[in-house]
């Protein structure tokens, strides 16, 4: 991949990272929930979303979803199920300060699962795809090797998704979590919940020509 067709992808990378969606949604409410050491899995899941994305068009993928209505609508109906799920229970969650127990842990909750929950964030998002497979094409180069491009292309996505994901991901933790009165709390959990329903809303309204 050349120089400069590499800086353009990574100034796109940036662009697609900066975007406020689901994604940035998840880092926020995880890093208020569960402060930014345990949320970083959050983030993990996330990447681990990204290159599920990357694999689908690399291998071509990408297209077969675009093309075939059963398949999309499926994934989309999935991530909007799952994102209205996800906001329903920060709407339902505890009111209640972060403050470390003990062992330092603030909210008890498994890595796996907070892995979990970023991974399905983005790989049950078909507008990412869409997406994905509408941009990332641009920059790859059909005359020469396939896959070292496509590897240069995820690292570069996984560099600055994981730069921006943490970045919103410490300020939910450091400022949002300077909250004491659980009024104010509930009312916080009750917007980012709103937030994620809106979302997944959002995403229901999305079509395969849409991207």
């Amino acid at each position: 991949m050349k120089l400069e067709i590499w800086l353009a992808f990574f100034a796109a990378a940036w662009a697609i990272s900066l975007s406020p969606g689901a994604g940035a949604l998840s880092c926020m409410t995880a890093g208020l929930r569960y402060g930014f050491r345990r949320a970083v899995w959050n983030i993990f899941g996330l990447q681990l979303g990204v290159l599920l994305l990357v694999a689908i068009v690399a291998m071509g993928l990408g297209a077969v979803l675009a093309a075939s209505q059963l398949a999309f609508d499926a994934i989309k109906w999935f991530g909007v199920a799952y994102l209205v799920w996800l906001g329903v229970q920060q709407w339902r969650a505890e009111p209640r300060p972060m403050v470390a127990d003990a062992n330092g842990e603030l909210v008890p909750v498994r890595r796996r699962a907070l892995m979990l929950r970023g991974f399905l964030v983005n790989a049950s998002n078909p507008k990412g795809i869409i997406f994905m497979l509408a941009v990332l094409p641009q920059f790859i180069d059909p005359h020469a090797a396939q896959a070292p491009q496509y590897f240069i292309c995820a690292g570069t996505l996984l560099f600055t998704d994981m730069v921006v994901m943490s970045g919103y991901t410490l300020l939910a933790a450091k400022v949002l979590a300077a909250l004491r009165d659980p009024n104010h709390i509930r009312w916080t959990n009750r917007f980012f919940g709103t937030l994620f329903i809106g979302a997944g809303l959002l995403l229901a309204t999305f079509k395969r020509g849409a991207a």
